[in-house]
């Protein structure tokens, strides 16, 4: 079974008119100002999941910062998953920062979403404060025993739409406060897993971390995936598309150029993704 584990989707009413909420929302109007920058909803990823050989998508939003919003983006989200309980898997998204992030995480979950992100801030670094934020999203996220998912991304290299200021000093502390939640990092983890190769205390904090493909192919070349499962091990690597940002095929085509073996692209594709989220 192949699972993409990193997809967006978007109600109509934001698709329509995404203009009219640049304004109090910053961060979306970064990411999609560009008339280039894809906006689709749950029947256009439904006709690419067929197209692509896709079988399950974990579905999310963005992390607005409006309340109003981010509840109704993660409605949309859940009646999604209500329509198509064997396509789609719900993940609610917000501001971590919001003073109602923690009781949006309850009330989501509570109502069928199987974890949380793709939670980012993309304006600051994971300072002290940032971290601190995060704390009882993590705390409802760790007591229902669910995974979160983190935007990261390289500290290093050229801009882009999204890249939020980020150091991997910052980005180990977090992972260090939430070492008992169960974390995906987005984008590869912005490169920390490369840091498993130390002999002291990183790989004990990455335990409990997995790391997710999204946006690979216009960040890294094929010889990612070769190295990380040399580095973390292929259980620890999840296949996400950033849908619709690039089509799951590129990333199947990558793998199946690289000397992976048939098991390790298998884990990647779907099996690693079932077993976190404990699918029968």
């Amino acid at each position: 079974m192949i699972i993409d584990f990193h997809t967006h989707i978007f109600p109509s009413f934001i698709r329509n008119d995404r203009a009219a909420f640049f304004s109090k929302e910053s961060a979306f109007k970064t990411l999609y100002s560009s008339s280039g920058a894809r906006l689709t909803g749950r029947k256009d990823l439904l006709q690419s999941m067929d197209e692509e050989g896709v079988h399950k998508s974990v579905i999310f939003g963005f992390p607005w910062q409006q309340s109003d919003l981010f509840k109704k983006h993660n409605d949309y989200i859940l009646e999604s998953v209500r329509q198509y309980p064997d396509r789609f898997i719900g993940f609610c998204c917000f501001d971590p920062l919001s003073k109602e992030a923690a009781g949006e995480t309850e009330r989501c979950l509570e109502a069928g979403c199987a974890g949380v992100g793709e939670l980012a801030v993309y304006n600051q670094d994971f300072s002290s404060e940032v971290i601190s934020g995060f704390n009882d999203t993590m705390a409802v996220s760790a007591r229902f025993d669910v995974p979160v998912l983190i935007h990261t991304n390289e500290p290093v290299v050229h801009q882009y739409p999204g890249k939020q200021p980020m150091s991997l000093r910052n980005l180990f502390d977090f992972l260090k406060r939430y070492s008992s939640n169960r974390i995906v990092l987005a984008h590869w983890g912005g490169g920390i897993f490369f840091y498993s190769l130390m002999k002291k205390e990183v790989r004990e904090v990455l335990n409990n971390v997995w790391f997710d493909t999204a946006a690979s192919p216009f960040l890294y070349n094929k010889d990612v995936y070769t190295k990380a499962v040399e580095i973390i091990g292929a259980e620890k690597i999840l296949f996400g598309s950033d849908y619709p940002l690039i089509k799951p095929s590129r990333y199947f085509n990558e793998m199946e150029s690289t000397d992976l073996s048939s098991q390790s692209i298998e884990k990647i594709t779907g099996a690693n993704t079932a077993h976190l989220l404990r699918l029968g």
